[in-house]
């Protein structure tokens, strides 16, 4: 009788290494993107919550390729991903979180010539866009 007992014990445990070695990865990519999102909070000021409709607004999307974004497919300028690790915005200013926002609401203050148009975005929607950048 304690076999029988100790049978179901085991399907059970096993289930349960099963679901914590499937859910692991999962719950450590979460907390890392949650870290990233934090500390991109941290950076610029602003919410990547806010992110994605003003790349779409701003016309971001169609000229870069945005990470998570969808239709953010553009071959005009660099992709956006891993802009946090990189040493340069547009390859020329020291990639900070206030020379990125100033690079996206006025480009040709650091670059006169770049490709890269003022769009109207506010130093505000940068901030949340930096963030978003940044976290991704």
């Amino acid at each position: 009788m304690s076999s029988m007992l100790s049978r179901p014990v085991l399907i059970s445990a096993a289930v349960v290494i099963v679901l914590v070695a499937i859910a692991g990865p999962t719950t450590m990519a979460w907390s890392s993107r949650q870290q990233s999102e934090r500390a991109a909070r941290a950076m610029t000021g602003g919410d990547p919550d806010h992110a994605a409709a003003l790349l779409r607004r701003y016309g971001c999307a169609g000229c870069h390729t945005i990470a998570g974004i969808t239709g953010a497919d553009g071959q005009v300028g660099p992709p956006l991903s891993g802009l946090r690790q990189r040493v340069y915005i547009g390859g020329v200013a020291n990639n900070s979180a206030d020379n990125l926002v100033q690079w996206i609401v006025a480009p040709q203050s650091f670059s006169p010539r770049t490709a890269m148009p003022a769009t109207g975005i506010t130093p505000a929607e940068a901030r949340d866009v930096a963030a978003y950048l940044y976290a991704h």
